[in-house]
């Protein structure tokens, strides 16, 4: 399965978009939303939050969220 040219993620399978440039290099897209970002807007992945890219990049949804928890002892 190929990946995402902007987001970053995985393409399932008879899915997804192909575009292929004028020098022959290949871009999968998963989705028209994720074309237009790249193509028509020229927004670049690192700069954009939703991507994995971006989250990859700033460490963004890693940290455990079990370590902020506090214990309820209860009673005294």
């Amino acid at each position: 399965m190929p990946k995402c040219s902007f987001s970053g993620e995985q393409v399932p399978t008879g899915a997804g978009i192909m575009y292929v440039l004028t020098d022959g290099k290949i871009l999968w897209f998963k989705n028209s939303k994720c074309m237009k970002n790249y193509l028509n807007l020229k927004r670049k992945p690192l700069e954009t939050r939703w991507t994995k890219i971006y989250r990859d990049e700033h460490k963004k949804g890693t940290e455990n969220k079990t370590e902020n928890k506090t214990e309820n002892k209860g009673g005294s």
